[in-house]
């Protein structure tokens, strides 16, 4: 039996009629019967669960949710029953929390937003019952079709969403909700072109809509547009200066637009207000480790925990400093916030990789071990990555990306010397050669920039999924003036993370997918290729847990394909563009041979030896990676063999590598 087979969807229906009509029994017989060749069926395991409440087993639909919430981490149903669950067991703190969590995650379930009205004012609790009152008119106001859509959107059906809500538009074309819904569809889907015209339109029409003026200041950003993202935050702040939402959104625009004082500066307002709220605590601390102010960092997300131990991302951001040592203390709490029930999905994913990086630096790497590869497991969960969909991708690069298209457009592009593209896999030491390059005179050191991932997508449009190839494809079919006009465009769009300095760094690693766009649009920019050993890489990215991006990091024999996939692109793009156009970079022997390493960098780059670049820790320029306090320090080999105390563990990573890159470990 198929998941998506018409006897499913039958069986299914019939349940849903069966537990309408009361019969629940019947229905739960109905549902369980999926579960035995299908165990994790999302329909079926909500309709058991609240069959199970219904029949009073409450322990079984207690079951029966904690598997629905781990299949499906993200669907609001799920805590919506849960919540239901708690008041039929008298728990109505339990209750009200697991409504909140279900608005969260899908805002038109209106059964929740009634509970916690009635839940908030049963606890005089009145500002919430208040705000959910709000938002309770707000969804009951919308068109049936709209209130659709948003239930879609919310649980994962963006296609079907994305049809309703176009339907809705050509009928109700000047509507405004029903504008911004289908920007939140575009983003979604990656068409952030689209969105950002709708937002605009949208604004046009209703200026004072302050939702969507923050949706159009998230796609502002996500098109690299960062200086109009923060015009934007301003125009909001200027509508109310005191507002703690809108000046988080400002604090926040401050740091993507590099003015991290500004940002702190508004968090500390907002901590004014909200001396305690985690979340702003938190973002204060990324602003603090950023700019290299670790103590203070730490104590922000101290800060946090203090307030909300449940509150995983600040966990987490102290692991993430790699240099912070958490305390026997600190492990304890950990392991008792891991057991309890009131932990948001994210959060537990945060509290696992937390105890990973306390129990590695006890030196139980067992442990570490278990809580990694835990904390791996749920993420997994989220992504829909495939290593088929990448082999794909990346062998439509090596058919459209020839030879002959690069004779074909020599001479072609825009002419700017001034990036320095550094690629290759995550945790594989490009921050370092950032670091060295970003400290010489004539080096601006930016971000991971996601400006050319973002004009990938663009030329791969929106029929990616019927027509996978049109990018790179469409390479071959632009002209020299269009691709000059995209080059030209890149170095517009990145000016903002500069300095006035001759060249700049753009360290976002998975531009090696992308080096035959980079070449054509950009000729004179310089491409390093940052490479480390296959096992230490594979093991490092498995136990860093990446904000976004980085989907193959997750699986063990994924990240093994990647690393293999990745080696294979990097010698065709050698092949097929002009000889010595890409420098690699080994990071062992950067290790064993730095001083003469970093002088070949330099060369590469048309860059006259400084001192400086050898003394690398000393720069107080921020830094956004996860190798941040890393590169802080002086060069030393602590990160290499960090694998062979998890070996005994990693005999899939060993047999996906392969002989090549396992021979003689």
């Amino acid at each position: 039996m198929n998941a998506d087979s018409g006897q499913v969807r039958q069986i299914l229906s019939d349940a849903r009629s069966l537990m309408q009509s009361g019969q629940f029994s019947q229905a739960n017989h109905l549902a369980s019967t999926i579960l035995k060749n299908i165990p994790e069926n999302q329909d079926a395991l909500y309709l058991v669960a609240v069959c199970a409440r219904y029949e009073r087993k409450y322990d079984l639909a207690s079951r029966h949710l904690n598997n629905l919430k781990s299949v499906a981490p993200d669907y609001g149903r799920a805590f919506q029953e849960e919540g239901h669950l708690y008041l039929a067991l008298n728990k109505t703190t339990e209750a009200l929390r697991a409504f909140r969590q279900a608005t969260r995650h899908n805002p038109a379930l209106v059964a929740s937003w009634k509970a916690i009205i009635k839940l908030s004012t049963q606890m005089s609790r009145r500002k919430e019952a208040d705000d959910a009152r709000s938002q309770l008119s707000r969804i009951e106001d919308l068109p049936s079709e709209l209130l659709a859509v948003t239930n879609h959107i919310s649980e994962g059906r963006i296609l079907k969403a994305e049809e309703i809500a176009r339907r809705f538009l050509q009928k109700n074309p000047k509507h405004v909700e029903g504008m911004r819904l289908l920007a939140d569809i575009g983003s979604r889907l990656g068409v952030h072109e689209d969105s950002e015209f709708l937002l605009e339109s949208a604004l046009l029409i209703e200026p004072s809509n302050v939702q969507v003026r923050i949706d159009y200041v998230q796609v502002l950003r996500k098109r690299q547009k960062f200086a109009l993202a923060l015009e934007q935050a301003t125009i909001l702040l200027e509508q109310n200066p005191e507002s703690p939402i809108f000046q988080s959104v400002y604090a926040i625009e401050s740091m993507q637009s590099g003015n991290y004082q500004n940002a702190l500066q508004y968090f500390d307002k907002i901590l004014v207000k909200l001396p305690n709220d985690p979340i702003t605590l938190t973002s204060k601390g990324h602003a603090l480790k950023t700019m290299g102010s670790t103590e203070l960092a730490v104590e922000s997300y101290r800060a946090a925990i203090k307030s909300d131990p449940l509150h995983g991302d600040a966990w987490y951001s102290l692991a993430n400093l790699k240099t912070y040592k958490f305390s026997e203390q600190d492990l304890q709490s950990l392991l008792a916030i891991q057991s309890s029930e009131q932990l948001t999905f994210m959060s537990r994913v945060y509290i696992a990789f937390a105890i990973g990086k306390a129990s590695e630096d006890r030196k139980d790497f067992d442990t570490a071990f278990v809580n990694y590869d835990l904390g791996n497991t749920l993420k997994r969960k989220q992504t829909r990555y495939t290593t088929e969909q990448m082999l794909g991708e990346f062998a439509a690069q090596r058919k459209h990306c020839t030879t002959e298209l690069f004779l074909k457009h020599a001479g072609s592009g825009y002419s700017a010397p001034d990036p320095i593209f550094i690629v290759g896999l995550p945790r594989a030491g490009s921050t370092l050669i950032e670091q060295i390059l970003a400290s010489h005179s004539q080096v601006d050191g930016t971000l991971e920039l996601p400006n050319i991932l973002s004009l990938a997508h663009r030329l791969r449009g929106r029929e990616y999924t019927s027509d996978p190839e049109r990018y790179p494809r469409i390479l071959n079919e632009m002209s020299s003036e269009e691709l000059a006009k995209l080059g030209k465009e890149y170095i517009e769009t990145t000016r903002i993370h500069r300095s006035g300095a001759r060249l700049f760094t753009d360290k976002m690693p998975n531009n090696f997918r992308h080096i035959g766009l980079i070449h054509l649009i950009l000729p004179n920019a310089k491409i390093i290729d940052a490479r480390r050993n296959a096992m230490d890489c594979c093991w490092s990215c498995y136990k860093q847990l990446f904000a976004e991006g980085q989907e193959f990091t997750y699986g063990l024999e994924d990240i093994a394909e990647y690393y293999k996939s990745y080696v294979d692109l990097m010698e065709h793009w050698n092949t097929v563009l002009p000889k010595d156009k890409i420098l690699h970079v080994q990071h062992e022997s950067l290790l064993d041979n730095f001083e003469s390493t970093v002088t070949q960098i330099l060369d590469y780059c048309g860059l006259k030896f400084e001192q400086s670049c050898v003394e690398f820790h000393k720069s107080d320029r921020a830094v956004r990676t996860a190798s941040s306090e890393q590169v802080r320090q002086p060069l030393n080999r602590s990160g290499q063999g960090q694998w062979r105390s998890f070996e005994r563990h990693l005999s899939a990573l060993k047999m996906a590598l392969g002989e090549k890159y396992c021979e003689g470990l």
